[in-house]
């Protein structure tokens, strides 16, 4: 089968620097992926990426990562939403580097056609096939390895360090990995605890074989490419088994915190694991004062009431109004959402421009779609409501409000 066909306006991408010379561009390809279907109702009114995670989406937590690294160059492979992702990349372009101005960011969608968004260039294309197979073209113009990452992926993002890695050892791939408590849970990487070569891949093992799982960030070679054929391909079970039997494949263990938030429970836990991070490298950004405990959030724009207790592991969102005697701890409350007086909420994503009415306590990992109104004196546990509902009587056990 021959190559995809590359749109005209291709050459774009061998842009000139501000300086007027020609540079190779060092690039990453983020695997969007579909509909989010693990962090709705979240995701039925914005594409998974664009949801905030401590006050900046998801997304963008990796682009700014990327650019310090010196990547400029994005590739997202979507298939939903994607004229959502690319108005708010084109509002968020602002927060990158000023030095980054040639960052250009390309969509595969559904047909063919360029579009330039602000900074950001725009290409659509047909997911017939591997989004690998498909981005051949971008992702091979010059020699330099390139970075592949699961959009669902929070840590502290070790790109310099991964490439320092990849170059040492010169072989065609890379895969962070992590550490975890149960391994029989994940498919496990077995490798050499010295150099980081990886012998196999062990799904699911009944006897301990390794405590190490992919971490969803690789650093490839353009060589791997050719491994690809045109069709549907699983880069992880068909091209990284292939690669570690021929000695190709070297895993680099990650330092610090890894959560994959792409499901509410995670997405606090990550959520919890990220304002720790915060508090050891960045104290200043988090809030502190009366009736604040531990590690707290909160958007400059929010306005928070007296006698609240906010904390630990809270991140409030822009627009935010917390009434008078709030007690909030372990949840997201995201923009535009009021909280009213003398509500009790834990382990809790509060929905955007959402209602918690007076005295109501939710908990157990509740979630309140987009626009959710809940009557006073309610008691939600494990709730999942739907966007744009009214919630009139009590859920006393977990299930979803459509």
């Amino acid at each position: 089968m021959s190559a995809p066909r590359v749109p005209r306006g291709r050459n774009r991408y061998r842009n000139l620097t501000s300086r007027g010379r020609w540079q190779a561009r060092m690039k990453a390809l983020i695997l969007v992926g579909g509909y989010g279907t693990r962090l709705r109702p979240l995701t039925l009114s914005i594409p998974k990426p664009l949801v905030e995670f401590c006050n900046k989406p998801i997304l963008l937590h990796q682009v700014e990562a990327l650019v310090k690294a010196g990547v400029n160059h994005v590739i997202l492979a979507v298939s939903y939403m994607s004229e959502l992702l690319e108005k708010e990349m084109k509002e968020q372009e602002q927060r990158l580097p000023t030095d980054q101005e040639h960052i250009s960011t390309v969509f595969a969608d559904e047909c063919w056609t360029w579009e330039e968004v602000g900074k950001w260039t725009v290409l659509r294309e047909q997911l017939a096939t591997g989004p690998l197979a498909l981005a051949r073209e971008l992702l091979t113009d010059n020699s330099e390895p390139f970075f592949v990452l699961n959009s669902d992926v929070i840590c502290d993002f070790p790109f310099t360090d991964m490439v320092r890695f990849h170059k040492h050892h010169g072989k065609e791939g890379t895969i962070v990995v992590t550490k975890v408590e149960e391994p029989s849970k994940y498919g496990v990487v077995v490798c050499e605890a010295d150099t980081g070569r990886i012998h196999r891949f062990v799904e699911k093992p009944q006897v301990f074989v390794s405590n190490k799982i992919n971490a969803g960030m690789y650093i490839l070679n353009p060589a791997v490419l050719e491994r690809i054929q045109l069709r549907p391909t699983s880069i992880e079970k068909e091209i990284f088994p292939v690669m570690a039997e021929q000695g190709q494949l070297y895993a680099m263990e990650l330092q610090g915190f890894w959560m994959d938030i792409g499901q509410p429970k995670d997405f606090l836990t990550g959520m919890c694991m990220y304002l720790q991070s915060l508090r050891l490298k960045q104290p200043e950004w988090l809030h502190s004062g009366p009736g604040f405990v531990g590690n707290v959030l909160v958007d400059p724009t929010a306005k928070i009431g007296t006698n609240c207790s906010i904390g630990p592991n809270v991140t409030i969102g822009a627009g935010v109004v917390v009434e008078d005697g709030v007690r909030i701890k372990r949840c997201t409350v995201l923009k535009g959402s009021r909280i009213r007086s003398h509500s009790w909420l834990e382990s809790c994503i509060v929905g955007w421009s959402s209602s918690v009415g007076q005295w109501v306590r939710m908990e157990n990992v509740t979630v309140l779609g987009e626009d959710v109104i809940v009557n006073d004196e309610l008691y939600l546990n494990g709730a999942n409501v739907l966007p744009h509902k009214s919630i009139a009587e009590s859920v006393p056990e977990p299930r979803i409000i459509m």
